[in-house]
């Protein structure tokens, strides 16, 4: 199954995330198949950057985001 889910980065204790199309046998922060967006939670204001184009396409045909992603990308559309 492919999944769309974080990818942690970043030094430790300083957290930075990209948005990643995986198979959700690969590992965390292993191999993915397209990187969609971008998510730093340690700036000021949340940093998010979301391809919504390409998140729509993995969607319809059937990635599944996880929860966090999910709430991520209703926080875009808002």
């Amino acid at each position: 199954m492919v999944k769309i889910r974080l990818r942690r980065m970043g030094a430790k204790k300083a957290p930075y995330y990209r948005i990643v199309v995986a198979d959700s046998r690969a590992p965390r922060d292993g191999r993915f198949i397209e990187e969609v967006g971008t998510y730093n939670p340690a700036a000021d204001a949340d940093k998010l950057k979301v391809d919504m184009e390409r998140i729509k396409y993995w969607i319809s045909n059937g990635a599944q985001p996880t929860d966090t992603v999910r709430g991520l990308i209703k926080k875009v559309e808002a």
